[in-house]
Parts: C-alpha cells; sequence; structure tokens
C-alpha cells in the first residue's frame, strides 16, 4: 500500500511525508523537477499525469494527494481557469460518473492547463470501484476552492467524510502568509481541518486548549539577528568568505563600510537592531505598483514565481539608512526555507526553474499539518528546520 502524489512538483508534500515517516510516488512531467525530488530521495515517475493509466495503482493506494498545477488559477497569472471553470467543473462531474470527457471540452478551454484540476478525479473514480484510496488530501490557489467542494459533495455520496476550506500556511508555522484552498477527505475517520499552532498575534493557553505562538517570522526562518557567530567576510566577486555565489544583479564591487555590509543583510548574522541587520529589510513580493511588501519580523506574502513581474526582491525597510542601496533578489535558497523546505534542498536546474518549482510548491510543514491524522503522526516544528 502506498501514497501516490499527482502533480509531484519538486516534493512538497513528498518532503512533508519523508519527516513523518512515509514515502510517496509522485507523477510528475516537469524535468527539473523530477530531478530535484530524485536528488532529495523522493521516489518519482516522470510522467503525464493526464496520461497515466490508473489500472496499475488499484489495489495499492491508501492515500491520494493532489496539487494540480495553478498557473490557470493564479492571481499571479492571466486567471483564464476562472473562465474554463464551467468546463472543469463539467470534467469532474463527467469523470465522477466513469465519462471521460477531457478531449470534448479541451477546445473550449481558455488555457489548456485548466482541465487538469479535473486529473484527481479521474483516478478517485477507478481507485473509488476498489473501496480505495483509504484518504484524500488536495491543494490549490483560494479561487479553486468551488472546484473543491464540487469534489466534496461527489465523495461523501461515496462514503467519504470531506472537509475544504481556505487556510492559512501561517496558522501553521510556516514563514509566509500562504492562503490555500484545501481538500481532506477520509473513509475512517472526520475530515477536519489541523488545529492552527500559530497566529499573528501569540495566545496564552487556556483551559479550553493549547495556546498559538506567533507567527514565524522571515528574520526567525532565515536565522537572521544571532549573536552568536561572528560577522563573515565579504570579499568582492564573490560571497561571504569569498565563496562563488556572485554579488547579486551583478555588482561586483568591494564592500568596506558597515553600510557596505548592510546590502548584505541575508547573507550576515548581526545583532538585532544592527545597521543593516535583517530587521532594516523587508521583501518586496513582485515588481507591480501594488505588490506586497513585508518587513523581515513578518512573515513573507505568497510568494509568486515563474513570471518575469513575480521577481521577489529584498529592499531598504529605511530610505534614511539604506538610500544607496539597491533592491536584491531573493534566493533559491532562502525563497525554499520561506516555504518551510530545508536549507539544504537539492533545488535543480536554472534560476529560473528553481523558482518556479519553489514557487508550484505546498509548504512541507502545511502539508505535513494534513497528512499527520491520516499517518497517526506528530508534526514537530523544529523538524523542519523552524522555531516553534
Amino acid at each position: 500500500m502506498t501514497v501516490i502524489d499527482l502533480f509531484g512538483g519538486a516534493g512538497g508534500w513528498a518532503q512533508a511525508l519523508a519527516v513523518l515517516g512515509v514515502r510517496d510516488i509522485g507523477l510528475e512531467w516537469d524535468e527539473w523537477a523530477c530531478r530535484t525530488r530524485a536528488a532529495a530521495g523522493h521516489l518519482t515517475v516522470r510522467t503525464d499525469v493526464a496520461r497515466y493509466p490508473v489500472g496499475p495503482l488499484i489495489g495499492r493506494t491508501t492515500g491520494l494527494l493532489a496539487s494540480p498545477p495553478c498557473q490557470a488559477w493564479s492571481r499571479a497569472g492571466k486567471r483564464l481557469g476562472l473562465i474554463d471553470q464551467p468546463l472543469v467543473h463539467q470534467a469532474v462531474a463527467d469523470l465522477s460518473r466513469g465519462r471521460d470527457t477531457r478531449e470534448q471540452l479541451m477546445p473550449a478551454c481558455r488555457d489548456e492547463r485548466s482541465l487538469l484540476a479535473a486529473e484527481p478525479m479521474r483516478y478517485l473514480h477507478a481507485l473509488h470501484a476498489a473501496g480505495q484510496p483509504e484518504w484524500v488530501a488536495m491543494e490549490e490557489v483560494p479561487d479553486v476552492l468551488p472546484l473543491w467542494q464540487q469534489y466534496a459533495q461527489v465523495l461523501r455520496s461515496w462514503g467519504f467524510s470531506v472537509w475544504a476550506g481556505i487556510l492559512n500556511a501561517a496558522d501553521y508555522g510556516v514563514p509566509q502568509t500562504r492562503r490555500r484552498a484545501i481538500l481532506l477527505a477520509s473513509r475512517t475517520r472526520s475530515a477536519v481541518p489541523p488545529e492552527p499552532t500559530h497566529a499573528r498575534v501569540a495566545e496564552p493557553a487556556t483551559l479550553f486548549g493549547p495556546g498559538r505562538t506567533r507567527w514565524v517570522s522571515m528574520a526567525q526562518a532565515l536565522d537572521w539577528g544571532a549573536t552568536d557567530r561572528p560577522v563573515p567576510t565579504v570579499c568582492a566577486g564573490g560571497g561571504p568568505g569569498g565563496g562563488p555565489e556572485p554579488f547579486p544583479s551583478g555588482s561586483r564591487k568591494a564592500l568596506a563600510t558597515s553600510r557596505d555590509l548592510g546590502s548584505w543583510k541575508h547573507r550576515l548574522t548581526l545583532a538585532p537592531g544592527a545597521r543593516g541587520s535583517g530587521r532594516s529589510w523587508s521583501l518586496r513580493s513582485n515588481s507591480m505598483a501594488r505588490a506586497t511588501v513585508r518587513r523581515a519580523d513578518e512573515p513573507a506574502g505568497t510568494l509568486f514565481f515563474g513570471h518575469r513581474v513575480n521577481e521577489c526582491v529584498w529592499v531598504p525597510g529605511s530610505a534614511e539608512e539604506n538610500r544607496s542601496v539597491e533592491a536584491i533578489r531573493i534566493t533559491a535558497r532562502e525563497a525554499g526555507i520561506l516555504q518551510s523546505f530545508p536549507a539544504d534542498y537539492p533545488w535543480q536546474g536554472t534560476k529560473s526553474a528553481q523558482f518556479q518549482q519553489i514557487g508550484n510548491a505546498v509548504p512541507p510543514l502545511l502539508a505535513a499539518h494534513l497528512v499527520a491524522p491520516h499517518l497517526g503522526a506528530r508534526v514537530r516544528q523544529s523538524d523542519f528546520g523552524l522555531a516553534a
């Protein structure tokens, strides 16, 4: 018996399961995502989820995970999935009755990726005949919630307990206020959302339950502001300590003054409140005029990548102190940490490919909270390299 991960991507669900002591089999088409999964030790079948036969999975599947590609629905793109939504609803309804009308519906879709959100129903219908899977967890951008509610109606008619709604990843210790439409279903237990562990403002324990920790900030997650480490040497042409990483934005100047060191704020470890420390910087989510900007002592906004305007950059938090410091693009390592991946997660491919993988992934820490009840497991924040 195994867990099948549709649209496995770079391994958000897989990483969560690995931490909880379970392995999944991911079905994924993108070459670089497959290479990242392989480098991380996650089992993967490189295939087109829309064409993969369900037959080999029947009788072997205990859990089904799905995070269909969000580009057709995301607010960071053209959102043609919203126009195609009636067609996707039709495909789900047909597939739930064993009728495959995808080929007839596809020509009418404005975005060919829209119908991928109906694919999980093809698998669910085939597996249902064998009394499987035992449980289901699916994740997508908030605008897909009506589709998840349609799935919920079908699954309930098949005997599942189902919950569908919107959850905020920051409420579960992820250093990012990433809101996602979630569907949870089970044949053996009541499907309910996991209890939040964090809140915008810390809440003390009461007679009615444990308290909640304050949202994890970017500075906490990236370990900025620690006082027990020396400030690394910054050398021209390389990263801290003369490492191989080039200066951002093509800059190749020697950094000598404390103000200059401030431009390496996220590469350095500086005392809290020090000039140029992490607390004086903010993360801007993209290059658009109304982009979300969050201070380093807050969680990040939703990380979007894969489009030219979706370039997350660090910007000076104080114009008076940092007039001469230019914006610095976030690194893949930093972006991965803000998605709750390990700092050493082996992202593969070009920088653009790495950022796209990160932006498309479900945060592993959120995923762990979603699947842990089905596995009889307990989630520990420290297992994901983040402070409790």
